[in-house]
């Protein structure tokens, strides 16, 4: 076999040299070199096993066994076949089978040693898809124990291979230079208001006025190359085509030969590296791309529009320097700063799938794996709590035969569950049905009513689904229907099975906790349980809104969702204590029931709840229950420990020292009857109590023998007292070291004079005080000097 001319040619000796010598090596070689179908070719010829490609996509797969097969020029399925979903193309003279890297990660579970395969080449590990860190992980595992002759080859299109090299056991690194042709690179930033169709549109119109060849237009996804096409239907002279995943095998294959005419192709991710599009001279560049991130109006696995990084752009851009000198048309502004990578899926991603994949490899959290990222910590623990709750793991993270039943579909463990058991409920067909639409998404709010539009539809949307369809029912064993899509949904989503809040309110309460609305003319608008599939939560809104749902009753939940079931005895605070005994289903209460005798450790914490709620103000505090509290404040602040804090949050931080009534409190009266003057001298700390009276008196003995009590409520000692019950004291008192704050009062009572530094007073304020008092008061005497002051 005479291979092509390619770049890749001329380092296929050292590739088969380093996996003889060193079992391992990394290919460093750009896009266009022939990296994904020379170096395969040529590794069946030099070695004697089977050989299997990997590839992250499906259209990748098919386009690379296509091109071996007719470099051979022979059909696909004998030398050279693929696998991918729902699509399979091998015969027993297969030696090269191009897989999808997710498949090859079915295929290890089932067989970890590869028994009749001899090297893998891992292609476009510089993509950083999950399922292909994750298949390079299990595929180190296997040559670390069962499979030590087992050859691995990675190829990648950036020369960032340090990592991998060193992952593959300090493997050889070999690069292939591509022959490429300069490319003029132009920047087309967006006008006013214009949208990212009209820029790309308008893009490309000049590159077709300036260049001679076919453009290659990079969009991010299928409804944007839809609305270019629309955009560029005037175009007379030359062939708009589209290229992504979801085109059936024709009009891909039709996309990736040249035409008779002036071809433009419009094409997502997949035209980056895994694809060649012969003829381009020309590549319009969006600027952005899909990536895979959480959906949370779906619950599932979706996809997130985000800018390129500057790797993809340099990589789409060389996309029009392969046969002549080209240019790039950038759909940005010069300056406009760009990521130098595309960030790893596994840092991104929902990682339940890649859960249960550990647990059937019996390593629930990966650690005994080899990662060029590890998992996240958070994202794996939440997927491993996902598992748990569908049944597809045990407690301790051990995968069931249920996980493994629903690993083996190669779904979302949401839609694995939903068609295993919906299956056995409504029949595989029923149950496929509503897996295909919960794994496409929906345009209406009425999940019968989308169902309903589906079965009838004749576009490409409806022939998708049909396909997908078809293939689900063929997963699960056969059986009657009888259609209840409420159900298939709920076993998908079981936290979101919701009730209506109130009679005639639009808002339900999900399981989960959470609020959704349910928008005008959604067709559901009577329906008291809902099964819902999709809800939004937009900044702002109040609670969430119903996006896709379909109708259900408290039967279906309960059958549904029981691990969701719950009867507990609550015992709260609502203004009082409330006891009851409830049947939840989720956040969802089914029955309630008044609960006569309830645990007094749960009135306990509600009595504490209400204190906290409403105040200490519903405990009884007599006033000298406040003195009491006001003196013990003052020597917290003036002396500190171990003087306890008597604030509302030092008091209820310690309601076990003070507070042991508690225990036998039932409801909010008993807590008015509750003697706070002895609760309160529990704080007092041991042997210091001894000394209490003295540090803080409650009463003063005035210089006449008579006692006048200390008011502590504003946090310092004060004493108000008549000027002459003060005769005799030359120095103001203290208390605990503070001078009480006094208010020396005429003997009607009113102020006379306030002071803390009485001798001064004596000494400059006295006598201006006296001649005022002997005007007012002549009968009493009012010396010049005061005595007990010699």
């Amino acid at each position: 076999m005479k291979l092509p001319d390619l770049p890749v040619r001329a380092v296929l000796g050292e590739v088969t040299a380093a996996l003889d010598e060193a079992g391992s090596a990394v290919l460093v070689a750009p896009p266009g070199t022939g990296k994904t179908t020379i170096v395969p070719l040529a590794l069946a010829e030099h070695r004697t096993g089977r050989i299997l490609v990997a590839e992250p996509r499906r259209l990748a797969a098919r386009a690379a066994a296509a091109r071996m097969a007719a470099l051979l020029d022979e059909p696909v399925g004998r030398t050279v076949g693929y696998s991918v979903r729902g699509d399979r193309k091998v015969s027993s003279r297969t030696r090269i089978e191009v897989v999808t890297s997710g498949l090859l990660v079915r295929r290890l579970q089932s067989d970890p040693e590869l028994r009749d395969v001899d090297t893998v080449l891992l292609d476009e590990c510089h993509e950083r898809h999950l399922d292909a860190d994750l298949l390079l992980a299990l595929l180190l595992d296997v040559r670390a124990g069962l499979r030590p002759d087992l050859a691995l080859l990675a190829t990648s299109a950036t020369v960032a291979a340090d990592r991998l090299a060193h992952l593959l056991g300090s493997a050889p690194v070999i690069t292939a230079h591509a022959r490429s042709f300069p490319v003029e690179v132009a920047y087309l930033p967006p006008g006013r208001d214009e949208r990212l169709e009209a820029r790309v549109a308008r893009a490309v119109h000049t590159a077709l006025s300036e260049t001679d060849g076919d453009v290659l237009a990079f969009l991010p996804g299928v409804a944007e190359i839809s609305r270019v096409s629309g955009m560029l239907a005037d175009l007379s002279e030359v062939d708009v085509m589209p290229l992504h995943g979801r085109l059936g095998t024709a009009a891909q294959d039709a996309a990736l030969r040249p035409g008779p005419r002036r071809r433009v192709v419009l094409a997502t991710a997949v035209a980056e590296s895994s694809l060649t599009v012969p003829g381009v001279v020309a590549v319009v560049d969006s600027g952005q791309a899909r990536v895979p991130r959480m959906d949370h109006r779906r619950g599932l696995p979706g996809l997130a529009t985000v800018r390129v990084s500057a790797a993809v752009a340099d990589q789409r851009a060389g996309r029009a320097g392969r046969e002549a000198p080209g240019r790039a048309y950038r759909c940005w502004q010069r300056h406009d700063p760009l990521p130098a990578y595309p960030e790893p899926e596994i840092r991104t991603a929902e990682l339940s799938r890649l859960a249960l994949e550990l647990a059937c490899w019996s390593t629930p959290d990966g650690t005994a794996l080899s990662w060029w990222d590890p998992p996240g910590e958070g994202p794996l623990a939440a997927g491993r709590t996902l598992l748990r709750t569908l049944g597809a793991t045990d407690d301790e993270g051990k995968v069931t035969e249920r996980g493994r039943r629903m690993a083996e579909l190669g779904l979302h463990p949401r839609l694995a569950r939903a068609l295993l058991d919906g299956a056995a409920e409504v029949g595989p067909r029923s149950a496929a049905e509503v897996v295909a639409l919960l794994d496409a998404g929906a345009t209406l709010t009425d999940a019968e009513a989308e169902l309903r539009a589906l079965r009838g539809a004749q576009s490409e949307r409806g022939r998708r689904w049909h396909s997908e369809v078809r293939r689900l029912t063929r997963l699960v064993p056969a059986g009657e229907e009888a259609p209840d899509p409420a159900l298939v949904i709920a076993l998908a989503h079981p936290e979101r099975l919701a009730r209506r809040r109130q009679p005639g309110s639009p808002v339900y309460l999900l399981a989960g906790g959470t609020a959704a609305e349910l928008p005008g003319g959604s067709g559901l608008g009577d329906a008291e349980w809902l099964a819902v599939a999709e809800a939004t939560r937009d900044p702002g809104r109040a609670h969430g809104v119903i996006r896709l749902a379909a109708r259900a009753d408290e039967e279906l939940a309960v059958r549904a969702a029981p691990n969701l079931l719950s009867t507990v005895d609550e015992v709260g605070w609502s203004g009082d204590v409330v006891a009851r005994s409830v049947r939840r289903l989720g956040s969802i209460v089914l029955a309630e029931r008044p609960l006569p005798e309830a645990d007094p450790e749960l009135v306990r914490r509600a009595l504490l709840d209400g204190l906290r709620e409403e105040g200490l103000g519903l405990l009884h505090w007599t006033r000298d229950a406040e003195r009491l509290r006001e003196r013990l404040a003052f020597l917290h602040e003036t002396v500190g420990e171990p003087w306890p804090a008597v604030d509302s949050a030092g008091l209820l931080a310690r309601t076990g020292e003070w507070l042991p009534e508690l225990s036998a409190a039932r409801r909010r009266a008993d807590l008015a009857r509750i003697d706070t003057v002895t609760a309160l001298r529990r704080l007092l700390p041991w042997p210091e109590a001894t000394r209490f009276d003295d540090l803080a008196p409650e009463k003063i003995r005035l210089p006449s023998g008579a006692r006048a009590r200390v008011d502590y409520g504003t946090g310092e000692p004060v004493l108000a007292v008549r000027l002459q019950d003060a005769f005799g004291w030359p120095e103001t008192p203290r208390v605990a070291g503070v001078p009480v704050l006094l208010h020396l009062l005429s003997p009607a009572g009113r102020p006379a004079a306030i002071t803390r530094d009485l001798a001064s007073f004596w000494r400059t304020g006295y006598s201006a005080v006296r001649a005022e008092l002997r005007g007012r008061y002549p009968r009493h005497s009012w010396p010049e000097r005061p005595p007990g002051l010699d």
